[in-house]
């Protein structure tokens, strides 16, 4: 995947003119001389953040995200869009397209720049949808291709068993942790696998995946897998929760902005899902950077010099704990934050209770990760989709006519690439600060109280936008 991103995003860096040597990956903007240093993006950032918090404090004395003011759309499109027409559209659509990333994956050409299976699923399915999911809702939930199959294949087992036997339950306490190992393991596949961009690798893994989910919907149901276990249905449906489109029944409305993620239930597993979204996206960042590079060399010295493993494995091992590291980190940071709060509030809460109850306010942090990393990974390697269409396979085919299509790397300079990533991070955390301050008065009551409470949790907010910004600085120096 690094050297998928370095061939699109990477070259568009050192094609804008910039003067960079080399670009890292996943399109981080090169070394660029901007106008403004690095250190006042970051000092400027923080301010914006304290001056939010304090803004809250005082104009915000009341919760106003705890009732969503739900809206249904008028009833004929609301029968329109929640029609079963569209879920079978949207579903073989789905299918369509997991069919082809296997197919093109085994059988098209093993290159990640030639075949469209790399692109469609790190850059198409991986990036893609999260700003359709925040700006359209849980349109994942009708393209999910492995939930239209699970569906397709109860309908049918009914119709040939008389009394098909029911699923099990889902245990409470497995909670999120499948949707965490799952998006661990993807992770793993994106940055530490040294083949995982390869076109085959991603047919192998999506078929992998594919068996063990069928396998947990048998088990458990497709739609209570895709609530709980299955990782892309809750990750995008997680971002799906910051758009204002809401789905009841067949009934789709317009609630309050911000009001679905405030109305998270949570649960088990939930915090270390935050710290999987956060900490993969960090770690990308971080290994793209000198100074773990640097700080790599001992290790891997050792693993090779002394322990006699191979070159590749050592890297793979040196990656693989930077990964997990990186991730308990993110989770640590937040439980000290929550560890600061005071207990107490309705209902005497703990600390455990309270890390469940603010945990909703990382994912507008995890989007600020994702936007601010990728956007131009998925602005310029997006471009690709134009021949990989015409030619999926990577055989020579000109099927659409567009085999000769070319990405354009002048689409967006490297300077305002930047701005745009500080605006993400900035933006992100504002929106986290928001929804808990409105948590806190909720939990609270007395908006002092709840303002003071939050002293904790504006360090965290700091602390993760500090980091984004270091880590976004050191990958464009590289």
């Amino acid at each position: 995947m690094r050297r998928f991103a370095g061939a699109g995003a990477g070259l568009a860096i050192a094609v804008t003119a910039l003067g960079a040597e080399r670009a890292d990956a996943h399109g981080l903007v090169g070394r660029a001389d901007l106008p403004i240093p690095d250190w006042l993006f970051t000092w400027g950032a923080v301010a914006v953040l304290l001056v939010s918090f304090v803004l809250l404090a005082v104009a915000w004395r009341r919760p106003k995200l705890q009732d969503a003011g739900w809206r249904p759309l008028p009833a004929g499109a609301s029968r329109l869009l929640t029609s079963r027409g569209v879920e079978l559209v949207g579903g073989a659509i789905g299918v369509a397209l997991l069919v082809l990333v296997v197919y093109a994956g085994l059988f098209g050409a093993d290159s990640t720049s030639a075949n469209i299976a790399p692109t469609l699923v790190y850059v198409v399915f991986w990036l893609g949808l999260v700003p359709v999911s925040v700006l359209g809702g849980d349109i994942f939930r009708v393209l999910n291709p492995w939930r239209a199959i699970g569906r397709a294949s109860g309908w049918l087992f009914s119709r040939i068993a008389p009394r098909p036997s029911a699923p099990m339950d889902y245990p409470a306490r497995l909670g999120y942790w499948p949707a965490v190992l799952g998006l661990v393991a993807f992770g793993w596949l994106e940055l530490v696998s040294p083949n995982g961009d390869r076109p085959s690798t991603v047919a192998i893994a999506t078929l992998f995946y594919s068996t063990l989910t069928f396998s947990a919907m048998a088990l458990f149901g497709t739609e209570r897998w895709c609530d709980r276990g299955e990782t892309f249905s809750v990750y995008f449906g997680l971002f799906a929760r910051l758009s204002p489109w809401e789905r009841r029944s067949h009934r789709l409305g317009v609630r309050r902005p911000l009001s679905g993620l405030a109305q998270w239930p949570g649960g088990s597993g939930s915090v270390a899902l935050l710290a999987a979204m956060i900490g993969i996206v960090s770690f990308d960042g971080l290994s793209a950077g000198q100074p773990f590079n640097d700080a790599a060399a001992a290790p891997l010295a050792w693993l090779r010099d002394d322990l006699g493993i191979a070159p590749s494995p050592a890297l793979q091992t040196v990656f693989g704990a930077g990964l997990i590291l990186m991730t308990l980190a993110a989770g640590a940071f937040y439980r000290l934050g929550v560890a600061g709060t005071p207990t107490g509030g309705e209902g005497g809460r703990s600390h455990r209770r309270l890390a469940q109850d603010f945990v909703h306010t990382l994912v507008p942090i995890a989007l600020a990760y994702v936007c601010a990393h990728y956007v131009s990974l998925l602005l310029f390697q997006g471009q690709a989709l134009g021949y990989l269409a015409s030619d999926p396979l990577g055989t020579g085919l000109d099927l659409l006519g567009t085999a000769d299509a070319a990405i354009d790397y002048q689409l967006v300079g490297a300077e305002l690439l930047w701005y745009l990533q500080v605006a993400f991070v900035v933006i992100g955390h504002v929106v986290a600060l928001v929804l808990a301050h409105d948590r806190a008065l909720g939990i609270f009551g007395d908006a002092r109280a709840a303002t003071r409470s939050q002293y904790p949790l504006l360090v965290v907010m700091v602390g993760y936008t500090t980091l984004a910004l270091w880590l976004l600085a050191q990958a464009r120096e590289g």
